[in-house]
């Protein structure tokens, strides 16, 4: 299977404008995302995804740059227009603010895609501020490790222990938080981006819900790796320790 990773990478941000191209231990956030994605052994290439020149410019000194019309609601269909004239059988979204992604959190997304239409991927909540945080996406899966539901709110309500501490109730059950990496077939990219958004999507403003809700199923792999995304612009002196270490 020919798979090829799209890193979508947009220049406007109400929090952080200009995020892909902000300097870390001296090299643009974007060039630091690509290196990691090359060292995955699932894609044939990786692919920056831009409507904006300034990022290709950027991004075309060490990888294939594609630009994309400006207008589109998420990543997901910016990454569609790419699919639509790639050469491909699949693809890996890949978040451009994750400098320190794992390349086998992306080798395992991409491989579960042998057998199912879309994947993604989770990581076991260990924190307790990360419980009740609605920006930490929570999802629960059946007993083939295929999504049952993602949610903002804390799923599954345990009934036993809900009165208990935020550490008991860690305790009691293994939660677990969605890392922002999709995976999908190439034709089901392409038909998931002509459904309008959903109704579950337009309430937890969560994309994938629009997958689970016309019948696209989603492999969940379950990985010992936990997103250090680049957010706010105090998170680069962060991510820049990160690295100096390793």
């Amino acid at each position: 299977m020919k798979t090829v990773g799209i890193i979508p990478a947009r220049f406007a941000s109400t929090r952080f404008p200009g995020k892909p191209l902000a300097l870390i231990a001296g090299r643009p956030l974007i060039q630091h995302v690509v290196t990691q994605c090359q060292k995955a052994k699932s894609l044939t290439e990786v692919i920056v995804a831009t409507d904006d020149e300034r990022i290709a410019a950027a991004a075309r000194q060490f990888c294939r740059v594609e630009m994309t019309r400006a207008d589109h609601p998420s990543g997901s269909d910016r990454i569609a227009e790419v699919a639509s004239r790639c050469d491909c059988d699949a693809v890996v979204n890949i978040q451009g603010d994750e400098p320190l992604i794992d390349p086998a959190v992306i080798d395992a997304v991409a491989g579960a895609l042998a057998r199912h239409e879309m994947s993604t991927a989770a990581t076991r909540i260990k924190h307790e501020a990360e419980l009740d945080n609605p920006n930490v996406v929570k999802v629960v899966v059946n007993t083939g490790g295929q999504a049952l539901y993602f949610s903002r709110r804390t799923i599954p309500y345990l009934r036993e222990a809900a009165s208990g501490s935020t550490r008991e109730q860690l305790a009691a059950f293994p939660f677990l938080k969605h890392l922002g990496i999709y995976g999908f077939r190439r034709e089901t990219l392409l038909r998931l981006v002509k459904y309008p958004v959903s109704a579950l999507e337009a309430a937890e403003k969560l994309e994938q819900l629009r997958a689970l809700e016309n019948g696209i199923g989603i492999a969940v792999v379950t990985v010992d790796y936990d997103s250090i995304g680049v957010d706010l612009p105090d998170d680069v002196a962060r991510v820049e320790k990160i690295i100096h270490k390793l």
